[in-house]
């Protein structure tokens, strides 16, 4: 790793988002929303865990897609609350093949390897994890992928929210952001910095991500003079995340395909 692979001066992991979305945790009606997910094991032999360096001294872990053809365009997966699970792995690899493997997909895992079966674990490991090595996984994840990489981010639930911080701290390579159901990022000065567009998908029955707080993340990236398209649904929230045994079928199919158009764009597939 070469020396100052990990500076960044792009903002990251403001407190008050992060904060926010793990505070939902302590409440009851959030953490029913979300469903334990059914047993589910991971077959496919596409994708390799990988390890790498941050700068906090300790590895952090992924699972890696590798494009059929050498390129620098990194699709980075962030997790639902329950971890990088094998649900993640599949979606994952879906996002790959749809991509026609012309982009290399790392699923980032937040959790430096923990993983939750049901919501009340889920809910602890969300809260237990620091701001400090979110930001130092999401900065190991850019070194990895290297200086000349561009970047865009997707997640669901948790992940939204962090798919939109890595977004920021990506800076200039960043070429797109896919959340759903996070929490936004609410400092305008902060999203001022974003380099690409930004698509989110809400549930307008969320009772965590709530119709007004959508509201006013639309109206922050309106003053911050960024582009941001959202995509409503009428959903609770969780809708369309990989784990949940009961998502809304026609919302997650209609999210994705907006979600992959997107994503092609944005890569010039």
């Amino acid at each position: 790793m070469v020396a100052g692979a990990f500076a960044q001066t792009a903002p990251c992991c403001h407190t008050d988002a992060v904060t926010e979305f793990a505070s939902l945790a302590n409440r009851e009606d959030f953490r029913m929303a979300h469903k334990d997910p059914l047993p589910y094991t991971y077959t496919s032999n596409a994708g390799v865990p990988v390890t790498f360096n941050t700068p906090d001294g300790t590895p952090a872990h992924g699972f890696l897609f590798k494009a059929k053809q050498p390129t620098n365009k990194y699709l980075f997966v962030y997790q639902e609350w329950y971890g990088l699970n094998d649900y993640i792995k599949k979606q994952s690899e879906k996002l790959f093949i749809d991509m026609d493997g012309k982009v290399n997909v790392l699923a980032v895992d937040m959790y430096d390897q923990k993983i939750a079966t049901n919501r009340e674990d889920a809910a602890k490991l969300m809260q237990a994890a620091s701001h400090e090595r979110y930001k130092a996984i999401m900065q190991g994840a850019l070194a990895y992928a290297g200086p000349s990489a561009k970047i865009a981010a997707i997640g669901w639930c948790f992940g939204g929210g962090i798919a939109l911080q890595s977004g920021l701290l990506n800076g200039a390579q960043n070429i797109g952001v896919v959340m759903y159901y996070g929490m936004p990022e609410k400092d305008v000065a902060s999203l001022k910095t974003l380099n690409a567009p930004v698509l989110g998908f809400f549930g307008n029955k969320d009772k965590g991500i709530t119709p007004a707080i959508v509201d006013e993340f639309e109206k922050n990236m309106k003053a911050a003079g960024k582009t941001l398209t959202v995509k409503r649904y009428d959903a609770d929230h969780g809708f369309a995340n990989p784990s949940n045994p009961i998502f809304d079928s026609a919302a997650t199919a209609d999210a994705y395909k907006y979600a992959l158009a997107f994503l092609k764009q944005q890569f010039g597939l």
